[in-house]
């Protein structure tokens, strides 16, 4: 299974290696290298989160993210993204943007950066939202419960996420964004014009999606009852956030593009910080391109095997940890934070919640959880 699953990124490692040896030599082969590390090390919480989400869609659906998602991972946000960035904030065009990405790479590492504080804001909300919708739920199991019931308390307040996300994005704005360490100058409208871009972005689709999954739900209870089955409730497991097993249509789409949205706002980070190592755009996109891949392929790996059922405290983890790179982000507008302080932090979190799963399960008397619907669901995959 561990071959299946990740056969083609143990196939693209070897064939991407190779051509960076080819290209660049022994150096480019060493940068390509590093950046693949980095890139797993800064997403290992995204593999998390985006497996909590693919359960719920159905085989087809799980391989559209595999070969469609791959595609605009790699290409589009690792190699298009930067230059669409330096195409906007230098006003060029895309042709010249290109052109300036490829023969004046010092000039466009310089315009990515100075794009940094929009980027930030952008990615931080989202991020943030992502965390705060979370942790405002009432769930099932409970991993911090001193923190985490009190707040599902006070998270009964609808709007109380977009609150708590439009205060920091305020304070960000009126603290670390007038003395901006990227692009210098003060930096508070772009900041807060970004956030509340990241903000909408997140509501919209995020919106969208759980409206066609609550549809889809209300669907099958309905035919549920009408057959004299029982409530699809009781075969929900886990976080208390499981939806129907299978989503597809219009539900799946949606939810295959909160997915996109969500992998774009954790390249953020890994794309500005992969220009500490290199300022060759090709050499950047196939370094970050390989780790995306591995990513992908964990992503599988933990539907597969029903990791998120057994370990129940695993998305707890995740999500504690895109809460802290969310924070990071609008940090990083003004103060230079490392990458492997930031990957340390994701993950140190999510073995800490894991160990925590273990210590459970074992308390329990079950090793792990039954995880066969979702072997079944995804077998096709």
């Amino acid at each position: 299974m561990l071959l299946k699953t990740f056969g083609w990124s143990f196939a693209v490692t070897v064939v991407g290696l190779g051509l960076a040896g080819v290209l660049w030599g022994w150096q480019g082969l060493a940068i390509v290298g590093i950046l693949s590390i980095l890139e797993i090390s800064l997403s290992f919480d995204n593999a998390v989160i985006n497996a909590g989400i693919l359960r719920k869609m159905n085989a087809f659906w799980q391989k559209i993210f595999l070969t469609v998602g791959i595609l605009i991972a790699v290409f589009g946000m690792r190699l298009v993204f930067p230059v669409v960035i330096v195409a906007i904030t230098a006003k060029l065009g895309p042709i010249e943007a290109v052109q300036l990405a490829v023969n004046d790479k010092a000039h466009y590492q310089e315009l990515v950066t100075s794009a940094h504080p929009a980027i930030a804001a952008f990615g931080g909300i989202f991020l943030l939202m992502i965390f705060l919708d979370f942790i405002f739920e009432d769930r099932d199991y409970k991993w911090l419960s001193w923190i985490e019931k009190p707040l599902a308390r006070i998270g009964k307040l609808d709007t109380l996420s977009v609150i708590v996300a439009l205060v920091v994005l305020l304070v960000s704005a009126l603290t670390v964004a007038p003395h901006a360490a990227h692009g210098g100058g003060d930096k508070t409208t772009t900041v807060l014009l970004s956030g509340v871009a990241g903000l909408i972005t997140y509501l919209v689709v995020g919106g969208i999606s759980g409206y066609f999954e609550g549809r889809l739900e209300d669907e099958d209870a309905a035919e549920e009852a009408e057959d004299g089955a029982e409530p699809a409730a009781a075969e929900k497991k886990g976080s208390g956030t499981g939806a129907a097993v299978g989503l597809a249509g219009k539900a799946a789409f949606f939810m295959f593009l909160y997915l996109e949205v969500i992998d774009a706002s954790f390249s953020f980070d890994g794309v500005i910080s992969s220009f500490a190592i290199t300022n060759d755009i090709f050499e950047m996109a196939l370094g970050l391109g390989i780790g995306a891949m591995y990513i992908r392929s964990l992503t599988v790996f933990l539907v597969r095997k029903g990791t998120l059922d057994d370990y129940v405290y695993l998305e707890h983890g995740a999500h504690y940890a895109i809460g802290a790179l969310g924070v990071i982000l609008l940090v990083t507008i003004r103060y230079e934070i490392h990458e492997v302080i930031t990957g340390l932090i994701g993950v140190v979190l999510i073995a800490l919640s894991f160990g925590s799963s273990v210590l459970r399960n074992r308390r329990e008397g079950k090793p792990g959880a039954e995880s066969s619907a979702q072997s079944e669901v995804t077998s096709g995959v």
